[in-house]
Formats: structure tokens, sequence, C-alpha cells
């Protein structure tokens, strides 16, 4: 009977203890799970947003990103900065030096198939969104004498800054007017510099790929007559047919305050890409988190009132992040 008691004692205290691994069990890893996903655990704390010249549309627009990323994701410290635009901001974000960047979708394309101006593909980013259509500007002051593409022949233009869309886009509008940069004096400024030495004279015409109105074309009509370049309509199908990501662009008389100029250009598609080292789960919230505070995109420019969520595919080159599919699969 003593027997019976002591073994049925026992029985009764591995079942309780068991019960208490069991439940301390499922409750840790509860309250692991939960810890995880509300104090983002393994994510990146610091998050730098790759911009492009101060005197761009990137700029703002990607502060704004960054401002809305550090305001909204407890625990992430993130800062938009200025940077040399689509190429270098590629590499850039492929090599680990920063976290979201700003490029043209015709450049990321480049880079994941290690095309054009990559030797090799770049593996270690995926697309968020698309923003808005960058227009290719030609802009001259207006007495240059410089009336086509054609017109730039042993001119001094201003063909963006090294590494920069911008670049990239100049080479392929020129030979398809039947150019190359050995048939000009090629200048490698950005927008802000590109500016300046128009005003100064010390260049002829600059080529300018960022949204309108692009603040630094907007400054230079404030203190000199300027006027922006049509392309040739061949040249302009030629470059829609060879290059998927081109389109043709009309721009308005009254897109710039200062001067009416209407002109028939090309177009990209501005877009963010992130490092493929962002969680799933961070880069959710981060996509989340930009979508709800569209507005403050609309406060930093006007093309910033471009960026839905209907749009966030189009011209979409390369696979998405799986945190901002996660996202747009759930919509």
């Amino acid at each position: 009977m003593k027997k019976f008691s002591w073994l049925l004692v026992l029985m009764m205290s591995l079942s309780f203890a068991l019960a208490a691994c069991g439940s301390g069990g499922e409750g840790e890893g509860e309250s692991s799970s939960g810890e995880g996903d509300s104090s983002g655990e393994g994510w990146v704390e610091n998050v730098t947003v790759l911009t492009g010249g101060e005197a761009g549309v990137y700029f703002p627009i990607g502060v704004a990103m960054a401002d809305i990323i550090d305001s909204q994701l407890e625990d992430v410290s993130a800062t938009g900065v200025s940077s040399g635009a689509s190429v270098s901001n590629t590499e850039q974000l492929n090599n680990g030096e920063a976290q979201l960047a700003l490029v043209q979708n015709d450049i990321a394309y480049y880079g994941v198939e290690g095309t054009n101006m990559f030797e090799e593909p770049l593996e270690n980013y995926s697309g968020v969104l698309t923003l808005y259509p960058e227009t290719i500007q030609l802009v001259t002051i207006a007495d240059s004498g410089i009336e086509s593409v054609s017109d730039l022949e042993g001119k001094r233009v201003a063909i963006g800054d090294v590494g920069s869309g911008t670049e990239a886009n100049a080479k392929q509008i020129l030979e398809a007017h039947g150019l190359s940069e050995s048939d000009l004096d090629a200048q490698y400024l950005d927008f802000a510099d590109a500016s300046t030495n128009l005003q100064d004279g010390n260049v002829d015409a600059a080529f300018v790929t960022a949204g309108t109105p692009t603040g630094a074309i907007q400054e230079l009509s404030a203190s000199a007559d300027v006027k922006l370049i049509s392309f040739d309509q061949d040249a302009i199908d030629s470059l829609t047919e060879e290059y998927s990501y081109y389109t043709q662009q009309d721009i308005p008389e009254d897109a710039y305050e200062n001067f009416d100029s209407t002109a028939t250009t090309v177009a990209v598609q501005a877009m963010v890409i992130a490092s493929n080292d962002i969680p799933e789960d961070q880069m959710y919230e981060m996509t989340k988190a930009l979508f709800e505070n569209l507005d403050d995109l609309s406060n930093a420019h006007v093309r910033g009132e471009e960026v839905t969520l209907d749009t966030a595919q189009d011209g979409m080159p390369i696979d998405l992040h799986p945190g901002a599919k996660k996202y747009y699969d759930e919509q």
C-alpha cells in the first residue's frame, strides 16, 4: 500500500513538472515571437537611404522617405544622404554601404543583368516600388544657337555626373542621333554644377534626367533665359524600340514657373531598391510605413504626388524584395 502511494505521488509530481515545462516553453516561445515582431529582432537598426544631388528630385523624396521610416519604425534610425545617383547608388547598395537607394529603372535592370556599365551581375538588391517618370531634359541658354541634339557636335555639353543614370541616358540619346561622346566636349557634371556652368557660360548645354520641375533648371531659369530642346522623332522611335524602359514624353509649357518651353523627349522611371540584407518583416513594415504616409512625399516635392499603391509596380524591371511583395500581396 505504501509502495502504491509512493508511486502515485511520484507520477503526480512528474505530471505537474512536465505540464509546467510545457506551459513554460509555450509561453516563452510566444513571448519571444511577439518580442521579435514588436522590437524588430534581427533588424537593421541604422538605415541609409542613398538619394542623388541636392539640386535634383531624388534628394527631397529620398530624405522624406528616410524621415518616414525613422519616425514610424521603433528602434530604427534612417537617414537620407546626397549621393552620385543611379549607377553609384546601385553599386554602393550592392556592396552593403546602404540599405535603400533611389535609382532609375533602366540602371537597376542593367545591374541585375550585369550589362552596359556593369561588368558582372549585382545580386544583393531587389525592387521596392516605382515612383514617377524621370524626363531626360536637354537644356541650353536661349541664344546658344542650339536647336537640336545634332547641334551639340563640337559643343561643351554636361552629360551628367560620372556613374549617374544621366550619363548613361545621354550617351544612348547621342547615339540615337548619330553622335558619340567623342563628337563633343563632354563635361561630367551633376545637376547643380551643370546649372552653374551654363549660367557662367562654361558649358553650352546640359542633359538632366529628373522629374519635372527639376530644381537645378528652375533655379537657372530665374537668372538666365533658357530653353529645352526636343529630340528628333526618328531618334525617339529608335530609343523606345531598342530600350523597353524608355517612353516618349512631352514636357508642357507650364512645367516650369519662369519660362515657357515645350519639348518632346523620352523618360525612364524612378524607383527604390533595397538591400537583400534587410529582413523580410522589416522590409514589410518599411513598405507599409511609406504607403501610409504618402502625404509626406507629396509635401517634399510635387513628384511625390505621383507615388501611389496602384502604380508602385509599373515599370518594375527586377524581382521585388520579399517584404515588399508580401505587403503588395496583402493589398
